[in-house]
């Protein structure tokens, strides 16, 4: 295969991860204010969604990441997931239902987030078959990732509340259509060989490691951080501590610009220190967040803690996929999606906490317990093999 058509087939790759990018960015940020504002439920009902959500993603990534790992081509799955996500913005321009929200809308998000565990697992895939860097490639694919999410949540911010969500959500169903597109025309089939024996001993032993178990469940303490943070700081920082709106738009953003060279720098000293030391730093950093989140509550603070957030995520969103992949060889796909469901379990236990938290307690508690669990993450990575 020619160069000019290797670097077609990677920067088509990159685009697409930034399109899907840009399209959940959109939505994501302001989900919690859509649920509240919008659709008006409590606090309560709001986290309820996010575990729904979650769960189905769960469910339904394994199925599919089952289904790709043997015998399924990845190429149209993929094309086929990033049309229910088109679905799914367009449920959500025109619904206010909350219950054809948490079922309909719930099923064709699930199906749509598959589309980013797919789309990393194809990378991966053909960056081995073409003999290309595989850790650097992946970091430029999150670099890409995290650059849709410096202009997303500004854009989706500004949308949403000088236009309205139903324009936020059809931008979102028009980024979807383009990287449907995209994935359709000039994406890659990747062959797989097929070992149907090796591949169940594979797949059965893989949890049974007890670093693959440490990892997972020191990943989703991470996460549970994390989405914690993006589903109450939007309403934390209005209705606690009186600043506006559009704020929260400019905290995410901030954060995914930072991530971008916090990516590129840990795909470049990954060989050197490990991915162990590296996810270590990770949660340390983590840690030193959600203190300073607990500690300081002014405008100023919140910008410069988006430092200590952007090294935090940028490293596990990383390299935390990588790590999964090396633990787990020959099984790319359900790799790649242990790894996207320890957010989407993040999510879950996010969910749950922060709705019940906020319901009885109030916003201010939610970043104690994070500041708790990220400690916990730390613990858990000390005792994870280094690959």
């Amino acid at each position: 295969m020619s160069s000019r058509r290797l670097s077609i087939i990677f920067a088509t790759f990159l685009l697409v991860s930034f399109l899907t990018g840009i399209a959940g960015a959109l939505q994501a940020p302001t989900l919690s204010l859509f649920l509240t504002n919008e659709v008006k439920v409590r606090p309560l009902w709001v986290g309820l969604f996010y575990t729904v959500n979650a769960l189905g993603g769960i469910v339904i990534s394994f199925l599919l990441a089952n289904y790709s790992d043997k015998k399924g081509d990845r190429r149209k799955l993929l094309f086929f997931c990033t049309l229910m996500a088109i679905g799914n913005s367009l449920i959500f321009a025109y619904s206010r239902d909350y219950l054809v929200l948490i079922s309909v809308g719930v099923l064709l998000a699930a199906i749509g987030n598959a589309s980013m565990p797919q789309l990393f697992a194809l990378a991966r895939e053909y960056a081995d078959r073409s003999a290309h860097e595989v850790v650097m490639f992946s970091s430029m694919m999150r670099a890409t990732l995290s650059l849709a999410w410096v202009l997303g949540p500004p854009i989706s911010f500004t949308l949403a509340l000088n236009y309205g969500f139903t324009l936020m959500y059809l931008c979102a169903a028009g980024v979807f259509i383009f990287s449907a597109l995209m994935v359709w025309f000039f994406l890659p089939s990747v062959g797989r060989i097929e070992q149907p024996v090796d591949k169940v001993v594979v797949h059965v032993s893989a949890w049974k490691n007890r670093d693959v178990r440490l990892l997972f469940f020191a990943s989703l303490l991470m996460w549970t951080c994390n989405i914690m943070y993006i589903i109450d700081m939007p309403l934390y920082i209005t209705s606690d501590l009186g600043l506006p709106e559009g704020l929260a738009g400019l905290l995410m953003g901030a954060a995914a610009g930072l991530e971008i060279p916090v990516m590129l720098i840990a795909g470049y000293l990954v060989k050197r220190t490990g991915k162990r030391r590296l996810m270590l730093c990770a949660a340390v950093f983590g840690i030193l967040f959600y203190l300073g989140l607990v500690l300081f509550q002014f405008k100023a603070a919140l910008m410069i803690l988006q430092l200590f957030n952007a090294i935090f995520i940028g490293i596990i969103a990383g390299i935390g996929m990588l790590y999964f992949q090396d633990l787990m060889p020959g099984r790319a796909g359900s790799a790649t999606t242990l790894f996207t469901n320890s957010i989407s379990t993040g999510a879950i236990l996010a969910g749950v906490i922060q709705g019940t938290i906020v319901q009885n307690f109030g916003h201010y508690q939610v970043y104690w317990m994070a500041l708790a669990l990220a400690v916990g993450a730390l613990v858990l990575m000390t005792r994870v093999k280094n690959v």
